[in-house]
């Protein structure tokens, strides 16, 4: 077994192969559940997956994720709030892009790390300006890579993950969201 950054790359190119050989096997299906607790609290629950053909069943507990908002936006800080939720998903995103293809490639990692910042302007979400996004209207990701590789090399491989990067794509793209409303005192159920 060939390990690389804590990859196992010998799994890693059978994985690519198999996708290669068999295309349905790269269609996933990812779920979570959130229920709002109270004020800005709410705690989302991860759990199952369906993947590489079938559903997953190597998760036996879930992953308990809870968001809040900080004081002046009226939480408790139990959690981090959802924006910088989005933030945490990018830089892990990321960081599984960099260490994988970096094995991949037969690039060593010693270090990596990455800071990010995103500027919100709270008219939008507020409803106070039509003319103000409600999301980030920018996001500024610093990544640390501390390698021998040539610096040729790293720029490459910093081209590919921005390129395959999931949630740098969902980011970047906008990407057609589905809401159903089911009220249930009315019964009525309304899709946004």
């Amino acid at each position: 077994m060939s390990t690389i950054n804590g990859v196992n790359v010998d799994q890693l190119i059978s994985t690519v192969e198999a996708i290669r050989a068999n295309p349905s096997l790269a269609n996933f299906k990812f779920r979570s559940a959130t229920d709002w607790l109270e004020g800005g609290c709410s705690r989302t629950t991860i759990q199952s997956f369906y993947g590489a053909g079938q559903e997953d069943t190597s998760r036996t507990e879930p992953f308990i994720v809870d968001g809040d908002e900080p004081p002046v936006l009226l939480g408790t800080n139990k959690g981090p709030n959802a924006v910088e939720a989005v933030l945490s998903a990018l830089a892990s995103c990321l960081s599984v892009g960099f260490a994988y293809n970096a094995a991949a490639q037969g690039i060593k990692l010693d270090g990596l790390s990455f800071e990010l910042e995103g500027d919100i302007d709270l008219r939008g979400f507020l409803g106070l300006s039509d003319q103000v996004s409600p999301g980030y209207s920018n996001i500024r990701v610093t990544c640390r890579i501390n390698s021998d590789a040539p610096q040729a090399k790293i720029d490459a491989l910093t081209d590919y993950v921005k390129r395959t990067s999931p949630v740098l794509d969902i980011i970047q793209r906008a990407v057609p969201v589905a809401v159903v409303v089911e009220a249930r005192e009315s019964g009525k159920v309304a899709e946004i």
